[in-house]
């Protein structure tokens, strides 16, 4: 009697390819989702200032600590927010800049409601505010995320607008401090990117205090030139001619300046 070789059982569960993809925790998502936001302290500052910006400010003060690594202070006098929209305001995609949900007509700096999540999910933050309808500086709101884990609202006797302090920035992600450069290269950058947002913003006042070096200060103006003065030097201001031209229903304004007034580099242009 011939024996018959056992054949392989198609329904045996160990012969089953194993799933390897998986949906990642929320709080991994939020800290991986910050990297497409957060690169460096200098694309911190601008989300904070672009948020005030849209908020309405008209002084905006700047303080950083170790080139932002260690401290970021943004101080504005907008509107500010109540306490309800403070709490939303550090959810994933909450925003106020979108009430109509239409992305054809985007008119702010920002709409996808991502930075303050996105700063929360890798630093320690804390953010008070109070809206410009409340009767007393102590009607302001505070609250707390630390790597992601948002902490309960509470009361914060504060002037009409928004505090939001930053520190420890990637403490939640360490391996991405090693992409930062030297505190001096990040409060170059820091210094750079306040520059940018002060030349297009002439009417709103920007300080920038970082440790050792002089603050930069813009003061407001109406005049354009001004601010290209305080942000360029005088020299710069002096060698600049206005360009203001339209064409086809594109019109393109600002200065230039003159053919025998150049640099060897880049700097000091803006687009």
């Amino acid at each position: 009697m011939s024996a018959q070789a056992a054949q392989p059982d198609t329904n045996d569960a160990t012969d089953r390819p194993v799933s390897v993809i998986r949906a990642l925790p929320e709080h991994i998502v939020n800290r991986i989702a910050a990297g497409e936001v957060i690169e460096r302290p200098a694309s911190v500052i601008k989300e904070l200032v672009e948020n005030a910006l849209d908020a309405g400010a008209r002084s905006i003060d700047i303080v950083t600590a170790g080139g932002g690594k260690s401290l970021i202070r943004v101080h504005d006098d907008g509107h500010g927010m109540s306490r309800a929209d403070l709490a939303a305001a550090i959810v994933r995609h909450c925003t106020s800049k979108l009430p109509d949900d239409d992305l054809s007509h985007i008119a702010s700096l920002g709409f996808r409601g991502e930075a303050l999540a996105s700063i929360g999910a890798v630093a320690r933050m804390t953010i008070a505010s109070r809206h410009a309808s409340a009767t007393s500086a102590h009607h302001g709101w505070e609250i707390t995320v630390e790597g992601g884990t948002i902490d309960q609202t509470r009361p914060s006797a504060l002037a009409a607008g928004t505090l939001v302090e930053i520190r420890d920035l990637f403490f939640a992600t360490p391996a991405r401090l090693k992409f930062l450069r030297s505190e001096r290269a990040e409060a170059s950058a820091v210094a750079e990117m306040v520059r940018r947002l002060a030349l297009v913003r002439p009417d709103v006042a920007f300080t920038l205090s970082n440790g050792d070096r002089p603050p930069l200060r813009f003061a407001t103006t109406d005049d354009p030139l001004a601010r290209l003065r305080q942000a360029l030097g005088a020299e710069f201001a002096d060698n600049a001619l206005v360009v203001d031209a339209k064409r086809e229903g594109i019109g393109l304004i600002g200065h230039i300046g003159l053919p025998t007034y150049s640099r060897a580099n880049g700097l000091h242009q803006y687009f």
